[in-house]
């Protein structure tokens, strides 16, 4: 019969993000940060999508429900980001480089699912997370891209 302390040793350990000690982006694979990059995306996402829900609940006009949205979905991504999918320590440099990034990225996102908003049909249910979907999508692709080859590889 096995004992608690090796009984808890067959339990699956949680994530954790590392708080205290950094690896380098290079020792992180591309693999393993795409994964990370895709996990810590779904869930500022959902952080995105349902502010932006909840603000257009609330009256606010698409424009600025998704420009809030967008800050508060890309804060929680960039926090995740830096300390788990590329374990980077804090830069200033890289802060505003990543500033710089998800202006444009802002820019990019809002006007395509405002644009798309706005082209789609009133009555169609489904246009503000087609919307969402493909100007969220743009957007990962370009962050991920710049974020890999330039920003993380700031000291």
């Amino acid at each position: 019969m096995a004992t608690a302390s090796e009984e808890h040793h067959e339990l699956p350990l949680p994530v954790e993000l590392p708080l205290d000690e950094y690896t380098s982006t290079a020792d992180v694979s591309l693999k393993t940060q795409m994964i990370r990059f895709g996990v810590t995306g779904g869930l500022s996402a959902i952080v995105d999508f349902g502010s932006l829900l909840a603000f257009l609940g609330l009256g606010l006009p698409f424009w600025l429900a998704k420009s809030i949205s967008f800050i508060l979905g890309t804060t929680t991504a960039y926090m995740i980001n830096r300390r788990w999918t590329f374990k980077a320590p804090h830069s200033n440099a890289r802060f505003m480089a990543v500033i710089a990034l998800y202006g444009v990225t802002f820019a990019l996102q809002v006007g395509i699912s405002t644009a798309l908003y706005h082209y789609f049909p009133e009555d169609a249910l489904w246009r503000v997370p087609v919307a969402f979907v493909i100007a969220q999508g743009t957007a990962t692709v370009i962050n991920f891209i710049v974020q890999r080859a330039v920003i993380f590889k700031i000291s």
